[in-house]
């Protein structure tokens, strides 16, 4: 197969030996690369019963066959684990020069277990491995500890490091590479408890060729000038934060942890406003024609206005309206928090506000009153912050995410946790979008837009507002398979929107760098493999159909424009489950996995009943 190396490299932190694995075709055939190659990794290095902070857990990143290709924005790093979060699958992505170095260096993917005896930096330099002290970098940021360790080893690596919050092992701590970060299930911890500080590769070898170099540099070329068109248009203008305005216009905004729809004196955090106030640039993930990060100011810290931050909409909407905030220069400033000390900023935002809510609900979390922080007030959300990545007082509590704090302190805030399966919803209020709310409550990671776009269902005239629920779970299905098809190629999903039609063209494309002939067909039963894959990792873990389901706030909604309740959810959950050939328990049927190829990877539990 062309465009992969057809190995791994696995080092074992503790003794800091390495070896290399084979990765055989029929692998990348069926799942790809990305999220789908670290799903078929995860799951012969985790099994049944693996604590996730473990030395045993695996910790892995896993490139793609586009990654180098001149494809835009291939650049995406997957990583995975078991999330110490969830206690599921826990997978992320990042977009950045790591994933092309990695593949300079001979691998398609890596898969680190052990613990080192101290905090150490692992180091991959083409085919050799080291592991190096990194003492006097803990307490950095990853910014700062990248610069250094590029002083001390050279320009050419690419570093992949966790802030305080990895190093205490907040459980929803992220990984940060170039200013990108792996956010969601708590990654840093992982890499936190193994005591690495950071990693850094350099790769100095030649990427493996593609099949039909001619034809994919033609195709290359088209799908960069597609994706300069009107379908990115808003990405490259304003960035994602322009989705504020919408959704609150929308009363689809979650604010005051989802008391509300919608909240007003929003203005000067709309995306339009933020770029006359406080934008300064923008910038462009690797190999990445769309430029979609857009750069502001940071204003009031120290007096020092030189520093800016990125800023995304699920920040925004984490640190700003969920949080009762309307400050931008708190809302900024509480990102690059979040980017510094690697929290991942949607989980912190909720699980404050669920501690605001806490507050304003007399309910005692036993710490004194003025570490509790209050709606709309954000010195207390950066004082918070702070705490949470250290977990010093209150911070040590919420550092657990909301639903084991509101497991731990009970006295009823179990109803105002917003999660599924342990990860905290993101900005879109599912109480008007149903296709959405079928999709969070089933992903596999948690609750996640990214692993599911059915949000674009609702939003648009693709299903009538009284479409039968059969209809709805199908597009659920098809947005969660297309999702993962595009997270294992390591394309980027703001550019689903440039195909005409996404599985012919992106078969076409693998076609030509792998020299596999695939259909569109077969491209979409990968994103079903996938997705089942992911399942069946979750279902030998100790998942059970109650951990599909949304939280009682957003399905006790009094909206009567609303068709969100618990006997339409458990209807549609239902025919979800049917529709993907699952029993009614949710588990996949024998001649599912069969005709998906999985029937290796079924816990022993399924193939002896």
């Amino acid at each position: 197969m062309h465009s992969v190396h057809g190995r791994y490299l696995h080092i074992d932190a503790t003794s800091g030996n390495s070896g290399v694995c084979t990765i055989p075709d029929e692998a990348h055939r069926l799942f790809l690369g990305g999220i789908g190659l670290g799903a078929w990794l995860l799951h012969q290095w985790c099994p049944a019963g693996t604590d996730p902070l473990s030395a045993k857990a695996p910790l892995i990143f896993a490139s793609s066959p586009f990654i180098g290709t001149g494809l835009t924005t291939a650049s995406k790093l997957a990583v995975l684990a078991r999330s110490p979060q969830t206690g599921f699958i826990g997978d992320s992505l990042t977009s950045s020069y790591l994933a092309i170095t990695l593949k300079r260096a001979g691998f398609d993917a890596i898969v680190i277990t052990g613990q080192a005896s101290t905090w150490a930096t692992l180091i991959i330099e083409d085919a050799t491995t080291r592991i190096a002290p990194a003492g006097h970098h803990v307490g950095s940021s990853p910014a700062q500890v990248s610069d250094s360790l590029r002083t001390e080893l050279g320009s050419g690596f690419r570093v992949a490091a966790i802030g305080i919050a990895g190093e205490n092992l907040v459980r929803f701590a992220s990984i940060s590479n170039d200013g990108r970060l792996a956010g969601r299930t708590g990654l840093g911890a992982v890499m936190g408890s193994k005591r690495l500080k950071a990693i850094a590769v350099r790769g100095t070898g030649r990427l493996p060729a593609v099949a039909e170099p001619g034809l994919l540099a033609e195709r290359a070329r088209a799908l960069s000038r597609r994706s300069l068109g009107p379908e990115t248009a808003k990405y490259r203008e304003l960035g994602t934060a322009a989705n504020l305005a919408f959704f609150n216009r929308m009363s689809m905004l979650p604010a005051r942890n989802f008391q509300a729809s919608q909240m007003d004196g929003l203005d000067a955090l709309h995306g339009e406003a933020l770029h006359s106030t406080h934008r300064t640039d923008k910038n462009a993930c690797a190999a990445c024609t769309i430029g979609c990060e857009h750069h502001y100011a940071l204003r009031g810290a120290d007096g020092d206005e030189a520093r800016t931050v990125r800023l995304e909409y699920e920040s925004l909407y984490a640190l700003g309206p969920l949080c009762g905030i309307d400050d931008p220069d708190i809302v900024l400033h509480s990102s690059r928090l979040c980017d510094d000390l690697t929290l991942d900023s949607i989980s912190t935002g909720a699980t404050i506000a669920w501690a605001m809510e806490c507050r304003q609900q007399g309910v005692d979390l036993g710490y004194p009153s003025e570490q509790i922080p209050a709606f709309g007030d954000g010195a207390a959300l950066l004082r918070t912050i702070e705490r949470i990545a250290h977990r010093e007082g209150v911070g040590d509590l919420l550092a657990e995410g909301s639903r084991l704090a509101a497991e731990q302190i009970g006295q009823g805030s179990e109803r105002w946790s917003l999660h599924v399966k342990g990860l905290e919803l993101p900005g879109y209020d599912p109480r008007k979008l149903p296709t959405l709310a079928l999709g969070l409550a089933v992903a596999t990671r948690g609750a996640c837009h990214n692993r599911s776009s059915a949000y674009e269902v609702d939003l648009s005239d693709q299903l009538a507002p009284d479409a039968a629920i059969s209809a709805r779970a199908r597009a659920a299905i098809r947005a969660e398979d297309q999702a993962a098809l595009l997270d294992s190629l390591n394309l980027c999903k703001f550019l689903r929107h440039c195909f005409d039609d996404l599985p012919a063209e992106t078969a076409e494309l693998f076609s030509l760098v792998s020299g596999s002939d695939v259909s569109a067909d077969d491209l979409l039963m990968s994103g079903e493999r996938i997705n089942t894959l992911k399942k069946l990792f979750n279902i030998a873990h100790g998942w059970s159909a109650s951990d599909d389901w949304l939280p009682a706030r957003v399905l006790e909604t009094a909206d009567t424009d609303s068709i969100l309740n618990p006997s339409w959810l458990a209807t549609a959950i239902e025919t979800y489950y049917a529709e993907r050939g699952w029993d009614s328990a949710g588990i996949p049927i024998h001649s599912t996995l069969d005709r998906l190829h999985l029937n290796e990877f079924a816990p022993d539990m399924l193939l002896t009943e």
